[in-house]
């Protein structure tokens, strides 16, 4: 149902009205009256009185026309009559500010009794919705205009996010608080702005995701219709006893979920609120044709070897797996650019300079040297002792004459070696020293917009200096303003990554099977089976109960032999398992053994299976609670967990994301040809890891599902063990 109603009313009727400044009552009618020119406002207050000039009516029912919007702002006790009443006098959609009753089930049979007659709710518990657009202030707090869109459960945050904004020279289209999602959730409001004209960048503070599956398909619909997602949550993990019974359930947080679904669908998932604003009001800038070809040119990729150590930080707080070169592709499935992001400094000082190519270089940013012609084009504006390297240091340029700041910027956007340019230091602070250079040094900051706005290329100004009327110039003219270097490095890198993620479509789950297919335990040999099914290889194996029945099976198998306890989710660490036993005597000796330290009823007697460079992998799915069957795939063996080192995407896989998440891992270099060794079998690994996605999306009723270790090698991959959690 359409959205209309909530963000453009033909008119609004505020239950609760209050003319006193401390109650959230004077601020929704006070943000409904302003409004009052596009749209018809009723104040609703049993007890009279009005608000500027506004009479408050006793109830809904007094209305001389319908209330197309109803803010319901009541006792908790109150809401449902409230709601009933606006109901009977036509309203199509209710924005509850208080709880919607005594508790869910309450507020569920609320909801219900809302789109039963075609209507909508917002909230309840919510703080309310804004539309600069359409002059809709139904909220409390100040919410400047601009065209971020923001979806929050949290309203203190949207009103910190908000003066952030304001303070960068930007504000809000659009401000949804979704409160407790009991029919307006999260996807149904990022609709709403993903479809907005004046949303250009739409932010969400998300904590319950509910459908994650249907979140996913809203994040994809944004990146294709080219509305940047920046998302922020909440970096809580599920720690539950059934989590730890595999693991997968170990190494797969809601945390790394939602990492998986933002990289997956192109979105953004962020660490604060200061980098949601950083980044949103260079991606406003970058929305300008101009400034989006330029960055549209690049990726942003290390510069360096990955290392262990450099890959566990360089997706810190970011989204999108690292490609190689030769998979990675764009979303028209043209060849992806190898090199980073490529940025020219200047500076009127060194160490400024020199800090900000640190900053820059840290996050993934390329901070070339310049070609010989740019350097001459920079340095005929520089004193004789200055060069023209990169950074550029002014050495005194800029004080000799403002204009420089300009004339040398201009030359580093022109030259094309370089992608972006960042001012960094004192521009924007002289008139402060000095007023009489005000005009001038706004004049100047007019030059540097229209050099970024000719040369198409992207220009970002840091400053010591805040709010002056050169930096407003700036702003006004789309050039985006930092106080920290460090800003504009995490912004830089975060529209980068966003304009060079490679998405998929999330997959589409299968119907669930009929009963009488489901898995009902998930021991080994229930599971190999399955797996089997779908096209996993396993060594030979028989299952077995006493000594002379693994004897028997041995003869048939063949030494080399392992001996596995069953009904174990960690064998190793119980001692269930027992790897190459060479005869019957080493078999019998290791059964007892086994059957005293894990008290079993049922062993598995499996040939021993051993490759040269071959890479043991933990492959596994678990199902979460909003995005459904995730999968896993990571180091493996008994230092799965020590390693840490996953990656996770939405299940079912392609062939295309299972390789690109065997590529994205920090040892990678193991499974590609480490130091002269045969690379493994990428196709055949990507192929197991295709078929456990698909079996696990088909069967939910097992929660968890995993082989640990799938054994890749250069002649394909073999699964060596797996183990299932039941629902």
């Amino acid at each position: 149902m359409s959205l209309d109603a909530l963000f453009d009313p033909r008119s609004v009727a505020v239950v609760g009205a209050s003319a006193n400044r401390a109650k959230w009552g004077y601020w929704l009618a006070s943000g409904a009256l302003a409004g009052r020119t596009r749209r018809t406002v009723h104040l609703v207050n049993q007890r009279g009185g009005g608000l500027d000039g506004v009479p408050f009516l006793p109830d809904l029912g007094s209305l001389p026309t319908v209330p197309e919007h109803v803010v319901v702002a009541v006792p908790p006790q109150q809401v449902r009559p409230v709601v009933v009443d606006g109901l009977a006098a036509g309203a199509r959609c209710f924005t509850v500010i208080t709880s919607g009753g005594t508790g869910p089930d309450e507020e569920r049979e609320l909801a219900a009794l809302v789109t039963a007659h075609g209507g909508r709710l917002l909230g309840p518990n919510c703080m309310g919705v804004v539309d600069t657009t359409t002059e809709l202030r139904l909220s409390w707090g100040d919410f400047p205009s601009g065209s971020v869109g923001l979806v929050s459960q949290s309203g203190n945050l949207a009103l910190e996010i908000g003066r952030l904004l304001a303070r960068a020279g930007q504000g809000f289209s659009r401000f949804v608080s979704l409160g407790n999602q009991r029919d307006i959730v999260a996807a149904d409001a990022l609709d709403a702005l993903i479809s907005h004209e004046a949303t250009r960048v739409v932010a969400a503070y998300v904590e319950d995701f509910r459908d994650g599956r249907r979140l996913a398909h809203t994040l994809a619909t944004a990146r294709a219709a080219g509305k940047p997602v920046l998302l922020l949550t909440l970096g809580r993990s599920e720690a539950s006893g059934r989590a730890a019974a595999s693991h997968t359930g170990a190494l797969v947080s809601t945390r790394a979920v939602v990492e998986a679904a933002c990289r997956d669908t192109g979105a953004l998932l962020l660490e604060s609120a200061g980098e949601l604003v950083d980044t949103a009001v260079l991606m406003t800038a970058t929305g300008r044709r101009a400034c989006r070809s330029a960055v549209n040119r690049v990726v942003v990729a290390p510069t360096v070897p990955r290392t262990a150590e450099a890959h566990a930080h360089a997706d810190e707080g970011h989204v999108g797996a690292a490609r190689t070169a030769a998979t990675a592709t764009h979303a028209d499935d043209s060849p992806a650019p190898s090199r980073p992001l490529r940025v020219a400094v200047v500076g009127d000082s060194g160490g400024q300079g020199a800090l900000a190519a640190d900053a820059l270089a840290a996050r993934g940013l390329d901070v070339p040297v310049l070609d010989e012609a740019t350097r001459a084009a920079v340095a005929a504006h520089l004193p004789g002792r200055a060069g023209g390297g990169n950074p550029v240091d002014l050495a005194g340029a800029g004080e000799a004459d403002l204009r420089n700041y300009a004339r040398i910027t201009a030359a580093l956007l022109a030259a094309g070696d370089t992608d972006a340019t960042v001012l960094t230091g004192y521009f924007g602070d002289y008139a402060t020293a000095n007023p009489d250079q005000g005009a001038h040094e706004c004049e100047v900051a007019r030059e540097l917009a229209r050099a970024a706005r000719d040369t198409g290329r992207l220009l970002v100004v840091h400053t010591m200096a805040r709010d002056t009327p050169a930096l407003g110039v700036l702003r006004e003219h789309g050039v985006p303003v930092y106080e920290r270097i460090e800003q504009a490095a995490a912004a830089l890198a975060y529209t980068a990554r966003h304009r060079h993620a490679v998405p998929e479509p999330p997959p589409v789950l299968p119907n669930r099977p009929p009963t009488a297919g489901r898995v009902r335990d998930g021991d080994y040999g229930t599971v190999r089976t399955l797996l089997a099914s779908h096209g996993l290889d396993f060594p030979a194996a028989a299952f077995v109960g006493t000594a002379d029945e693994a004897v028997a099976a041995a003869r048939r198998i063949g030494y080399p032999l392992v001996l596995k306890a069953m009904g174990l989710a960690h064998k190793t660490e119980a001692g269930g398992v027992a790897l190459g036993i060479t005869d019957e005597a080493g078999l019998r000796a290791a059964f007892a053994r086994m059957r005293a330290a894990t008290r079993a009823t049922r062993y598995a007697v499996e040939e021993m299976v051993a490759h040269p460079h071959s890479v043991e992998l933990i492959a596994g799915v678990r199902y979460d609670p909003a995005f459904g069957p995730v999968a896993m795939v990571g180091l493996g063996g008994v230092t799965a967990e020590l390693l840490a080192d996953t990656a996770l995407a939405l299940a079912p896989l392609t062939p295309r994301r299972a390789r690109d998440l065997l590529l994205s891992l920090r040892h990678a270099p193991l499974l590609t040809g480490w130091r002269g060794a045969p690379a493994v079998d990428l196709e055949a690994a990507a192929d197991a890891l295709c078929a456990l996605a698909r079996a696990a999306a088909e069967h939910p009723e097992l929660t968890e599902l995993e082989v640990n270790p799938l054994l890749v090698h250069p002649g394909g991959a073999v699964a060596l063990d797996a183990h299932g959690v039941p629902a």
